[in-house]
């Protein structure tokens, strides 16, 4: 397999700046470390055992051979923050050897940084793992954690990381999690969204913010965490995997709890959290129907919950919760999540004129129309509620997606793309005069 470059005529939408420097000793020092480790690795055994027996000889490695592979993990990580890379990806098949960063949506090679085998990168992501995380990888094929990269005047940056299995070789995913929290009035949200967020107006319900992967949910919820942080007093427990940005407790004292460090589940965590005094309980994810069922129920008992789900709308966001339940079960959950939700927050990270990328979001708040939609199985017509309440707060994706184009922040082909409801958007457009189309 070859990766395709960008004939002389094309305009590459994004490059990396290769300076025709070398590369620091040090770094040098550690690719030469790798070579010689992966000369040792037997060509006898595959898959899983393979990755096993590296996992050996890392354990019985010299502390300062581990030093210097993670110098060179670092000065990865620190060309990806000087190229204001939100991801870095490498190891595995899928990268052809090469270390991958996404800038501003677009995910490319940095060639500076050269080619490694499957098995130096093998290396070089089980070196940063403890004994027992790599174990948890190889039983699961899967590993979630957080990774902490120091820097100079005391300062460091956490990544949130992803281990997994490509073809029987180990692939990584990090995501540089920002040290600064994105301002609260930068939303742009509606007085009666925060009050619908607010534990000074509301002190239960559930309030999600949706979204694919990637699209910022994360840092919308801590700006809201950070919000009430600053504003009410009482106690926020978080649940995460891994857990991103560590709040420090001002108005409100702040746990973090990282699913397989301090914590078992995400249920394990809710429930744990019940007997702990809470006010706000934070779960990373509602990834299946356990835990969808005791976030509701936490609800119920008087709670204020945040979380997030991997859906594009706000309708969808409803449909979704419903339908991972059992059809025995749908009724009294469809009753259960109208009584107890509160606010759905779906957005997209839209590629802006100036290169970098946008905030569009969808809202929706539990108005009396809308929770007699959820009872009585009729969310087809959320949509047009939502698209009715500008006045209460509530605004489509469309309609928010022509607010940026009219503003000139995106252009229109972006606008389409990102729109749920192409044809809704084009009328939109229609009527404020702004294409002709």
């Amino acid at each position: 397999m070859t990766i395709q470059q960008p004939s002389s005529t094309q305009k590459p939408a994004l490059s990396i700046s290769t300076p025709t420097v070398e590369l620091p000793q040090f770094v040098v020092e550690g690719q030469r470390v790798l070579k010689e480790f992966a000369a040792q690795i037997s060509s006898s055994v595959f898959g899983v055992e393979r990755q096993m027996v590296i996992s050996d000889m890392i354990a019985r490695t010299d502390e300062t051979v581990k030093e210097k592979l993670h110098a060179l993990l670092n000065f990865f990580l620190k060309r990806m923050l000087t190229a204001h890379a939100s991801d870095i990806d490498f190891g595995g098949f899928g990268s052809q050897g090469m270390i991958w960063f996404r800038i501003y949506g677009v995910k490319r090679p940095d060639p500076l940084l050269g080619k490694y085998t499957l098995d130096e990168m093998n290396i070089l992501i089980q070196s940063i793992l403890t004994d027992r995380q790599r174990l948890f990888l190889f039983e699961n094929r899967n590993l979630d954690f957080s990774h902490m990269l120091y820097l100079e005047n005391n300062e460091f940056r956490r990544f949130r990381a992803d281990a997994y299995f490509d073809l029987d070789h180990l692939a990584l995913n990090m995501r540089a999690i920002n040290n600064e929290i994105r301002p609260y009035k930068s939303l742009e949200l509606h007085p009666n969204v925060t009050r619908a967020l607010s534990l000074a107006h509301t002190k239960d319900g559930l309030c999600l913010v949706t979204g694919i992967t990637g699209s910022g949910k994360s840092t919308t919820l801590d700006s809201i965490i950070d919000a009430n942080n600053h504003s009410y007093e009482g106690h926020i427990v978080i649940i995460a995997s891994p857990v991103e940005y560590v709040h420090k407790s001002d108005k409100c004292i702040i746990r973090h709890r990282e699913v397989g460090r301090d914590v078992l589940s995400f249920k394990d965590g809710a429930v744990q959290a019940l007997r702990q005094d809470p006010d706000i309980i934070m779960i990373g994810e509602l990834r299946d129907p356990d835990t969808i069922m005791t976030a509701l129920e936490i609800t119920d008992s008087g709670h204020k919950v945040f979380s997030t789900l991997h859906t594009a709308s706000a309708v969808e966001s409803i449909d979704r919760i419903i339908g991972e339940v059992p059809p025995i079960e749908q009724e009294r959950v469809r009753n259960r999540l109208a009584d107890t939700i509160r606010c759905v927050i779906s957005q997209k990270l839209v590629p802006s004129l100036d290169g970098k990328r946008v905030l569009a979001k969808e809202v929706m708040l539990a108005t009396p129309s809308v929770r007699a939609a959820i009872k009585n199985n009729n969310t087809s017509e959320i949509y047009q509620m939502i698209n009715e309440g500008i006045e209460q707060g509530m605004i489509t994706m469309e309609q928010d997606l022509r607010r940026l184009y009219l503003q000139k922040k995106i252009s229109l082909e972006n606008a389409m793309n990102f729109a749920n409801n192409k044809r809704r958007l084009q009328q939109l457009l229609q009527v404020s005069g702004g294409t002709s189309e």
